[in-house]
């Protein structure tokens, strides 16, 4: 057993760091017989015989709840693999999408290409598992959708949602916000749905501001009568 902290090396979900009995998982691992097996990328570290993975910054680390927003990569006779910008792979099977889908209507539903939002149910070593059978979920037909640092997600949504509700309310958008970063804003309008975008950049640039949902009103109230003029 390593009694020293060992050097840190980047592993993928799936990649085995070490191998035997006198190893445990810590958080980000799992043991599998005998061997400890990343669950997510990241940089590995042994101390002690404790192995775990450290998240990298930047990355989005899948946790079930989670509202998510991707692409269609590929059809299976099963479901969908869909791209959450994650390490991870994430899958959406065909009992995950309301009404009964044969396996023959697979790209009625949805087509490689297709953006869709929808929610984490699991998260193992094998991937992640998709629900689109919430209200609110599902394919993306209309509207933007925009990327931010899944770091910056919190900020945009706001202490119990304080954020992303005043964002919604002045703009008149419905706003769906995917932990992984990617955020889906539908309006009446190309301007109101350009105009979220805009609020949104402005709380990026400004996320370490004190007092920033007041400043965020008052940049609506700006915005809004420029728009009129």
């Amino acid at each position: 057993m390593t009694k020293e902290k060992s050097d840190r090396k980047v592993v993928i979900p799936g990649e085995v760091i070490f191998e035997g009995e006198e190893y445990l998982p810590g958080e980000g691992t799992e043991k599998r017989e005998n061997k400890i097996v990343a669950i997510r990328y990241g940089l590995a570290e042994e101390s002690n015989g404790l192995v775990k993975v450290i998240a990298v910054s930047g990355v989005y680390q899948p946790r079930r709840g989670n509202v998510v927003i991707g692409k269609v990569e590929n059809l299976t006779f099963y479901g969908w693999q869909i791209n959450i910008d994650s390490a991870e792979g994430a899958f959406l099977p065909l009992q995950e999408v309301p009404g009964f889908v044969s396996k023959e209507e697979l790209a009625e539903v949805m087509d490689i290409g297709d953006m869709v939002a929808a929610k984490i149910i699991g998260v193992s070593g094998r991937g992640v598992d998709l629900t689109i059978k919430l209200r609110g979920l599902g394919r993306i037909d209309e509207g933007l959708i925009i990327k931010v640092n899944s770091n910056k997600v919190p900020r945009v949504i706001g202490k119990e949602g304080s954020m992303i509700n005043i964002i919604k309310e002045e703009s008149g958008c419905n706003v769906t916000v995917g932990q992984n970063g990617l955020i889906w804003i539908k309006g009446e309008k190309i301007e109101e749905e350009l105009l979220v975008k805009k609020a949104i950049e402005f709380i990026i640039e400004r996320s370490s501001s004190h007092g920033l949902t007041e400043e965020v009103k008052e940049w609506f109230d700006k915005e809004k009568k420029e728009m009129k003029k």
